[in-house]
């Protein structure tokens, strides 16, 4: 599945993997070293918690790795006026009087609380493809619906 991420985002992903694979990766196997060296593993804790640190590591190894397969990164957008909401568009809305801006970021890269709303969130799938002067109708967490109308795209 295609992955929306920044520049910088990517860039952090890139570095976790890289980390998690040298050091980490080392790490465990030292823990499991210094494990097995105690003797029994059928009642060895300390053997068993770096195993279950080591499927955890490796498990997020995998979904870093799968995430990057398909990434396409964001760009802010500089769109005219009237410009289609896409990833990456900046956008201001009014709901009820109140002017909000919202980012459309990809779920990696989602923080609601701070405008970041993603490409796959109910509002952020309502906004898509709209423009400048359009009302959207947008289902909410809550079941709800709310009505937002785009003031501009940029």
């Amino acid at each position: 599945m295609k992955q929306y991420l920044t520049k910088e985002k990517l860039a952090e992903l890139k570095k976790e993997l890289v980390e998690l694979k040298s050091v980490k990766r080392l790490e465990i196997a030292e823990k499991l070293k210094r494990a097995k060296e105690l003797g029994d593993l059928s009642e060895n804790s300390e053997y068993f918690e770096a195993r279950e640190e080591q499927g955890q590591l490796e498990g997020r190894i995998f979904e870093l790795e799968d995430m990057l397969k398909d990434v396409e990164l964001i760009e802010k957008t500089n769109a005219p006026a009237g410009g289609t909401i896409k990833v990456g568009s900046t956008i201001e809305v009014s709901k009820g009087g109140q002017n909000t801006k919202f980012f459309i970021v990809g779920s990696n890269e989602a923080k609601p609380e701070d405008g970041f709303i993603s490409n796959e969130s109910p509002l952020g799938k309502a906004f898509l493809g709209k423009k400048g002067g359009d009302t959207v109708l947008a289902q909410l967490p809550n079941g709800k619906k709310a009505e937002y109308k785009i003031l501009s795209v940029s």
